[in-house]
């Protein structure tokens, strides 16, 4: 730590004298509850489902706050934080698992952060709440949150332009994987292959209930069925990571959402092959599409699906609804007039401005209404589409396929990053 007047300066203001050591194990004398507190932020924070560029942009204004020199640099599994002046740095390597996205703890989180960086908590106190925080149990039960999985999916098969058949076995397929998410926390060693085989299960279910003589899109359902599986929201994320210059946690990130992407697509290809060897092909329908009004139900009901999956508070309901819509509104218009591929790009723009300016209102995180809305844009099950067709031996419209969902990926992440430039910055802290 170096004992320049500014940084003098900025430790009277926030009450605490800038400490000469760093934590030592075994050395209290040498442990700092700044260090401890910053630490216990990027975890709290990456579990939460934080993309690098904010994390580190968070833990810098962190400690420069707390009076504290810092260098970061996150990965999807992992945070290396270095405190001190370059000569004379301390390293510490925090190990974690991708964290999926919990609202309603980052709210939590960002409140604790304020207070502590506001003066309101000393670091010990927020350490002592962050940690409180990761240990709480999840905010809904699991016949809420399996009810959700249901709802989500057959949403997703009236977005995707089924008809009330798809919806019904979409939706029955989505409370199945979401019975199987519940298993994935008593059995650990089903969580490394659990797109796969819940992609799987989907397959055979779908295809069964066609071969029964269900008169239903087998192809469609399956897609709709396992949409809360896919990574879409991964690829987006990573897509923005590589467009900020963070290559490496970008680079791991694009390829993790791409081996879940063919783990979904091989389950999916398995599940109908085994079933459709045993009992033959089951026959292809026409669809019957739905009034236009069915759109702005399923428009309505799921981002209440998406509250309880991304374990938002209930107070944020309004806002996650809101968020759907202008996304949705966004990206209808956009593909209106510059088509699908670049509408993403309005959509994006309207969903990401709107998300900034809650955040300057509220003052809390702009992910509430930012995360929500992108999961109505991400290019997903395009993708699931393209190596399903890659699968089947159809290359031309699996390359087609994948150059558009990387198309749209691009234009939702331009969207998002220029809406982040023409939108006030919210104010972390007091005056």
């Amino acid at each position: 730590m170096t004992n320049s007047p500014e940084r003098h300066a900025r430790s009277a203001w926030t009450g605490w004298t800038p400490a000469r050591g760093f934590p030592l194990p075994g050395n209290p004398q040498g442990h700092d509850d700044r260090i401890s507190f910053v630490l216990r932020l990027g975890r709290s924070l990456h579990t939460s489902g934080y993309a690098a560029p904010r994390l580190e942009e968070a833990l810098q204004l962190a400690c420069d706050q707390l009076a504290l020199e810092g260098q970061f640099f996150s990965t999807p599994t992992s945070i290396m934080a270095s405190f001190g002046p370059q000569d004379d740095q301390r390293t510490f390597m925090i190990r974690v698992e991708p964290g999926e996205s919990d609202l309603g703890k980052l709210a939590q989180v960002d409140l604790v952060t304020r207070e502590v960086l506001n003066g309101e908590l000393t670091p010990l106190e927020g350490s002592r709440q962050l940690e409180r925080i990761e240990e709480a149990p999840p905010r809904y039960g699991p016949v809420l949150t399996t009810a959700a999985f249901g709802v989500v999916s057959a949403a997703g098969g009236r977005f995707l332009g089924g008809g009330s058949h798809e919806i019904l076995v979409a939706g029955g397929v989505g409370l199945v994987i979401g019975v199987l998410a519940l298993l994935v926390h008593r059995v650990p060693n089903l969580s490394r292959v659990f797109e796969p085989v819940a992609a799987l299960t989907a397959s055979m279910l779908v295809t069964l209930v066609a071969a029964a003589g269900f008169h239903v899109s087998v192809y469609l359902a399956t897609i709709a069925g396992v949409i809360v599986l896919i990574p879409g929201l991964t690829l987006t994320t990573a897509m923005s990571e590589l467009a900020s210059r963070h290559l490496a946690s970008g680079t791991s990130r694009f390829m993790g959402a791409l081996v879940a992407l063919l783990g979904i697509a091989f389950g999916i290809a398995f599940g109908s092959k085994v079933i459709s060897l045993a009992l033959g092909s089951p026959a292809v329908y026409a669809l019957h599409p739905l009034p236009e009004w069915t759109l702005y139900v399923s428009l309505l009901v799921a981002p209440i699906g998406f509250l309880v999956l991304l374990k938002a508070e209930r107070r944020d309901a309004l806002w996650i609804v809101l968020s759907g819509v202008l996304a949705f509104g966004g990206a209808r218009i956009g593909a209106t007039l510059f088509g699908p591929e670049l509408g993403a790009f309005l959509g994006g723009f309207v969903v990401g401005w709107a998300s900034n300016w809650y955040a300057r209102f509220t003052n809390r995180p702009s992910q509430i209404m930012l995360v929500p809305g992108l999961l109505l844009l991400v290019p997903g099950s395009i993708g699931a589409r393209s190596l399903a067709s890659l699968l089947d031996r159809n290359v031309e419209v699996g390359v087609e396929s994948a150059f558009h969902m990387v198309l749209i990926a691009v234009s939702l992440v331009s969207g998002i990053l220029i809406a982040n430039v023409v939108s006030p910055k919210r104010k972390l802290m007091r005056g």
